[in-house]
């Protein structure tokens, strides 16, 4: 390796251009990602659900649609916006109560319980039908035409007028979070260490080393924008430390050689082995995340792991380069380290160690107790602002007309009207189902079904299957709509045993049972990966159950305290937040330890062994634990969508738990266990002190 440092060296004007240059095809590829806003499409293609929307798109030309709210508007009126309407590109079908009736009828005419479903206090309801799917480019820009051709009497809802609002939202506070971020790296970076500029030029290296990132996410043809929002973030906070790692390899180095590219060559060796060491946890700890069945896991596992490779080469290649270049302005702009020793913090732990084992075993039921108990939330809506167009009309849409949920039942075409009308009456029996609505019951508002449109009766039947509309009061996600499905799906195969249930609520049933399973299953894979990579590094076998349950530790206090805060987590923030925590803060726990292990392995007694490892390493990782809230925190307070919010709320909150608990609770355990340790550990069972 110090051959290939020495090169590093030697070339870094060649390698700076090359950064350089390599930064037009990044720019390029990552303005080229498509990025997407609708989490469902991240459910497994095979379960039912999703064939059920594979169906609608593909027998009933419904990719997605939205449900227009009519206020004050005549049946002539109607008429004429619905004619603009199927002007749109990607529109397939328009349908209002004036289809049915025609432009002479009024609507008073028609019978109360029928009139109640879709009219009223002067509002009815028109059906915009996509020939794309709900989240598509081509969708959401049709929802943006409709917007614009109707006025304020008019409200757009369904998904892919909340997607398109997730969407416009998101981008407007993407660059937002990065700027917050860097701010706040920033000033932590200039109080830790001792060069004005050195702080400017490892931000510019990890910069480079995400917009890299950013760019080779286009062969992943397209990325969430949760993804998208805290992947920048959350490089910087967890690929700082390696560079403050070079930095700090380079002066100590300084101090031994004159020559300032030997200097920097043996800093890259000395700092390769041990980023890499230490990146490998971090990236298996985002791998874990591609264990999920809800496929937003891969999303933010490979994203994020990539992002680490990526920095890890940049800290040994572009960062070198950028120092040796700039080192007589860094010389220049030296200043007195800011930030304290923090001499005492060591001193207090070292000697209240035992009172600190105590305490862990005290807080661990009360942490637990709150991490599995914390509520959670998967209605999509509610992690948006109540005051976008789509929220407010979906919002109107619940409570006019009672139109909480909407399910999809798409049966044999074939099956005979009185199986239909049996299946039906059940299901207008099982509880919180407001009414139902199918090709047969449009007769009974007057008009024969042969004189119907063409478009009405398309979005009923198609060559093989009929629909029927079934109208929940229950709000999506929720237990009781759950149940409802689940009774539902009973119900429809007694009859028809390829009967879907199809729709918004099913499809939020699927995510809640599928988050459930990966929230239990995604922990367990990051904690066994991290765990075999861990025995292989430290050769031991104790160390890692230790260091695990230090971090473990710091989690359950981390997720524990929206519980008793009563704060309800968005669901996809539970389930990936334990395992990013655990894979970007274990490394605070393998610095202390692989000190320990060395100063032990030399023939120093247990405390001195611990204090030195403590004192030597809690300056770096206060700092790195700084870093990473920094580039956390200002996110979560400015971010308007509270998935995106939460998650950079939970992180930076995890780091300073982590980072304190590393501090006060891992050198207690190395104290406390020393023995066992000693006798777990290779190269370690002969030490008898």
């Amino acid at each position: 390796m110090h051959k290939i440092a020495e090169k590093i060296c030697k070339h870094r004007k060649l390698i700076l251009i090359i950064a350089l240059l390599l930064l037009i095809p990044s720019i390029i590829g990552m303005k080229a990602t498509r990025i997407n806003y609708d989490i469902l499409v991240y459910l497994p293609e095979d379960i039912e659900t999703i064939k059920g929307e594979d169906i609608l798109s593909e027998d009933f030309d419904m990719g997605g649609f939205s449900v227009v709210l009519l206020e004050d508007m005549s049946t002539k009126d109607i008429v004429k916006l619905e004619e603009k309407i199927r002007k749109i590109d990607n529109v397939e079908k328009v349908v209002s109560i004036a289809d049915v009736l025609g432009s002479n009828i009024p609507v008073e005419m028609l019978p109360d319980d029928i009139k109640d479903k879709v009219y009223k206090d002067n509002e009815t309801l028109m059906l915009v039908t996509f020939k794309e799917q709900i989240s598509s480019d081509a969708t959401m820009n049709s929802v943006e035409e409709l917007r614009k051709i109707t006025d304020e009497h008019c409200k757009i809802s369904g998904m892919t007028a909340t997607v398109l609002d997730t969407r416009n939202l998101s981008d407007s506070e993407v660059v937002i979070y990065v700027i917050i971020a860097v701010i706040l790296c920033l000033i932590v970076l200039e109080l830790a260490l001792d060069s004005y500029v050195a702080p400017i030029l490892l931000l510019l290296n990890i910069g480079i080393a995400i917009l890299y990132n950013m760019g080779t996410n286009i062969f992943m043809g397209q990325i969430s924008y949760i993804t998208k929002a805290i992947s920048a973030v959350l490089q910087l906070g967890v690929t700082m430390d390696f560079a403050i790692f070079l930095y700090h390899s380079y002066m100590q180095e300084k101090e031994k050689i004159k020559d300032n590219n030997e200097a920097m060559a043996n800093a890259i060796s000395k700092t390769f082995v041990s980023v890499l060491g230490s990146s490998l946890t971090t990236i298996a700890g985002f791998l874990a995340l591609c264990s999920m069945n809800l496929t937003l896991g891969k999303d933010i596992g490979i994203v994020m792991a990539k992002g680490v490779l990526l920095g890890v080469i940049s800290v040994v290649t572009i960062l070198p380069a950028m120092i040796l270049e700039l080192n007589n302005l860094i010389e220049k702009t030296k200043h007195k380290e800011i930030l304290p020793k923090f001499t005492k913090v060591k001193n207090f732990v070292m000697k209240h160690y035992k009172a600190i084992g105590i305490a862990f075993l005290i807080i661990l039921p009360v942490a637990f107790y709150g991490y599995q108990n914390t509520k959670i939330y998967y209605n999509l809506d509610k992690s948006l602002p109540t005051t976008l167009d789509s929220v407010v009309a979906n919002t109107e849409l619940k409570d006019k007309f009672d139109m909480t949920s909407m399910e999809l039942l798409l049966v044999n075409k074939d099956m005979p009207d009185y199986e239909v009308n049996k299946m039906v009456e059940e299901i207008e029996k099982v509880e919180g189902i407001e009414w139902t609505l199918d090709y047969s019951k449009i007769g009974s508002i007057g008009v024969p079904k042969e004189a119907l449109p063409e478009d009405i009766v398309s979005i009923f039947q198609s060559d093989k299957y009929q629909m029927i509309l079934i109208n929940s009061k229950y709000e999506m996600a929720t237990d009781e709509l759950n149940a409802q499905v689940e009774t539902i799906n009973q119900i429809i195969k007694k009859y028809d045993e390829n009967a879907i249930l199809a729709g918004e609520g099913p499809l939020m049933k699927d995510l809640v049972e599928i988050s459930n399973h990966d929230f239990n299953s995604v922990n367990t894979v990051s904690i066994a990966i991290i765990f075999v990579i861990m025995i292989v590094v430290l050769k031991s076998i104790s160390l890692p159950v230790i260091l695990i349950a230090v971090i473990e530790f710091a989690i359950f206090i981390n997720m524990g305290i929206p519980y008793y805060t009563n704060t309800v987590l968005p669901f996809i923030a539970s389930i990936v937040i334990g395992t990013i925590q655990l894979g970007a803060t274990i490394d605070y726990a393998i610095l202390i330890t692989t000190k320990y292990i060395t100063a032990r392995k030399e023939g120093k007694d247990k405390k001195e062994s611990i204090d030195g490892a403590l004192g030597t390493s809690i300056g770096s990782i206060i700092v790195s634990g700084l870093c990473f809230f920094g580039a956390t925190f200002g996110v979560g307070a400015y971010s308007k969508i509270e998935m995106i919010g939460s998650l950079c709320t939970l992180m930076s909150r995890g780091a300073i738990v982590s980072m304190v608990c590393v501090i006060a609770v891992l050198p207690s355990f190395l104290m406390i266990f020393d023995k066992l340790i000693c006798k777990t550990t290779i190269g370690m069972r002969k030490i008898n002190n």
